[in-house]
């Protein structure tokens, strides 16, 4: 059984028991989260595809962390301009472990 849902404008495929990163949620650690913009669930042979959201579908999930991710290095460089500049950002994301489709 899986479901995909939508979380930070990023559609996520997963079943019970997986650990997944998103884009950063407003929720404390060992908290229950429920996401409602269910988009298909399947059981098997038996697929519900909503249209644009399934009726009455829920992903719940339990907030194991929120931390920043590895820092990404930008580098803007022209040759021969005496010109360069460095920049780094670390993005926020939320790590969840579904607990449950329905």
């Amino acid at each position: 059984m899986f479901a995909i849902f939508q979380s930070g404008g990023k559609q996520h495929r997963v079943s019970e028991g997986d650990v997944v990163k998103l884009e950063k949620i407003a929720a404390e650690p060992g908290e229950e989260v429920v996401f409602d913009q269910v988009l298909m669930v399947a059981r098997g042979d038996d697929v519900n595809v909503g249209a644009p959201y399934v009726e009455g579908g829920l992903v719940k999930a339990e907030v194991i962390r929120v931390d920043r991710a590895k820092k990404i290095r930008i580098i803007k460089f022209k040759r021969r301009k005496d010109f360069m500049r460095r920049q780094g950002h670390r993005q926020w994301f939320t790590e969840v472990k579904i607990t449950g489709i329905s």
